[in-house]
């Protein structure tokens, strides 16, 4: 079952910063560009350039996604962020959530959704889950996080 999704709301920012938080791969100076992304995206969601909803599972938020279209490009996309409640993942949120932000690409034309990610084994479980969506490793930077940790590129053709 799909847990109700909607667009994120000032109210939901504590909830989004726990669960931020609560995750170990996130560095606190990520969890800090994320609420800047955050504030932006709720001080003006139209000028912002980002589109941001949270899932919900009994009235409590359980995870969000922000992404938008990248600038300068014909229907390509970005997946800034999507983070579940380590309680929650692998439950369906992040699929939901995922699949609800290619919906709406496409609905906006869109024909390519990105990711960027990192190589440390941190992050090994979000890779494995956006090849399991289709995504593919289109592009690695080596050593462009810091020496040792690259940068991962994710496509996923939407048309």
């Amino acid at each position: 079952m799909r847990p109700p999704i909607r667009a994120m709301t000032n109210k939901d920012k504590p909830a989004i910063r726990g669960i931020l938080k609560a995750m170990s791969q996130f560095q606190p100076s990520e969890v800090a560009v994320a609420e800047e992304v955050i504030d932006s995206y709720l001080h003006d969601p139209h000028r912002s350039g980002y589109r941001i909803f949270v899932a919900e599972v009994d009235s409590q938020v359980m995870g969000y996604i922000c992404y938008g279209a990248t600038p300068l490009t014909e229907g390509t996309w970005d997946i800034y962020w999507l983070a579940v409640t380590p309680e929650r993942q692998g439950q369906g949120v992040g699929r939901a959530l995922l699949a609800f932000a290619e919906g709406k690409v496409r609905q906006a034309q869109g024909r390519l959704a990105l990711v960027e990610t990192s190589s440390k084994p941190d992050y090994d479980q979000a890779r494995r889950f956006y090849q399991a969506q289709g995504y593919e490793v289109i592009c690695r930077l080596s050593d462009f996080y810091a020496p040792g940790d690259d940068k991962l590129i994710f496509q996923k053709r939407l048309k």
